[in-house]
């Protein structure tokens, strides 16, 4: 960690008081520069889904939670309530557990009720002001528990600050949602052997796997009736308007979302409405009508062939739960060796 980091986590746990740190390693905006004009830039063009995580996209994002169509959260929120108590003899008492990606505190809340006196809990995302706010909040709500957040692009890896020390070694990582599905399978493999030294030999890992299923589910999934995945989808030209000076015409896209059968995901995408000009930085992108930026790709999985990668990136398979109707599954791994 950088000089500069450790002097933000001791400011900001001064002024914070409720929780024990805050410390920033957001990646700098000419980081977001560069990744958008290196997507615009590409053939076929795409920007990372990360980028759709400022402020508005998390509260946007929440809200697709709560959409009748959008399967996971209630299902994962089902499975940590049923299954809760089996979930914390696997894992035993006293881990300190890190959200990757960790968003509304909405899940992580039902998981440390759950678990075995927690050592404390740490927060990671890229969104900072959201992820300050949710976690004072949480910090507030549960006195007991050592509450810490990373501002940080987890998909490029993040340092530990010492103030974890005292909390012990026992480390659960925790990556909740479909997250993982957003990255390749190769990049998803990585993400897991970073994730085997980042959490120590004996460390666990408990991720949530979207399962494959009917295309007709996914597609409604990803694109709402009430439009709200339109809205957060969009929202990425947005950022890039008021965030980087890009001239465009944010009404001059549609959100376009489906099911990939051949590659096994679903894929977001922003299509062109006519032909559009987007101008950043010197450069002007033209784009002819219906062409698109690929913006998301959310792989789904059969369970046996995720743990198969599991295995593969250093761990081994402790716990499998899934729903009634295979919609949903939680794998709880262990770091090998």
């Amino acid at each position: 960690m950088t000089t500069s980091s450790l002097l933000t986590a001791k400011k900001a746990t001064r002024h914070d008081g409720a929780l024990a740190f805050f410390v920033d390693q957001k990646p700098a905006l000419s980081t977001f520069r560069d990744d958008v004009l290196t997507g615009l830039s590409a053939s076929p063009r795409a920007i990372a889904p990360k980028y759709f995580y400022d402020e508005r996209g998390s509260e946007l994002f929440d809200q697709i939670c709560q959409t009748p169509e959008y399967y996971p959260t209630r299902t994962e929120l089902g499975l940590l309530e049923t299954y809760g108590a089996d979930i914390a003899r696997a894992v035993g008492p006293s881990s300190l557990v890190i959200e990757y990606g960790a968003g509304s505190s909405l899940k992580i809340r039902r998981l440390l009720e759950a678990l075995d006196r927690p050592a404390g809990y740490v927060a990671v995302d890229i969104s900072r002001d959201y992820l300050h706010g949710q976690m004072a909040a949480l910090a507030a709500d549960m006195p007991d528990i050592s509450v810490g957040a990373i501002c940080a692009d987890f998909t490029k890896g993040f340092d530990l600050p010492p103030e974890i020390q005292p909390l012990g070694d026992r480390k659960l990582g925790f990556l909740p949602g479909s997250t993982i599905g957003n990255f390749t399978p190769a990049e998803a493999r990585a993400l897991l052997e970073r994730s085997t030294r980042l959490l120590g030999k004996g460390g666990q890992f408990l991720i949530g796997v979207d399962l494959k299923k009917p295309k007709h589910i996914l597609d409604s999934a990803y694109d709402d009736d009430g439009g709200v995945t339109a809205q957060f989808n969009l929202n990425l030209l947005t950022r890039m308007q008021t965030e980087l000076g890009a001239e465009l015409n944010a009404e001059g896209f549609d959100h376009v979302a489906f099911y990939n059968g051949e590659k096994g995901r679903v894929e977001m995408h922003l299509a062109a409405r006519g032909p559009q000009t987007i101008r950043l930085e010197g450069h002007a992108f033209a784009f002819a009508d219906g062409e698109r930026i690929h913006t998301e790709s959310s792989y789904k999985y059969d369970a046996d062939a995720f743990i198969e990668m599991a295995q593969q990136a250093g761990f081994t398979a402790r716990g499998l739960w899934t729903d009634d109707n295979s919609l949903f599954s939680l794998h709880l791994l262990e770091v090998a060796g």
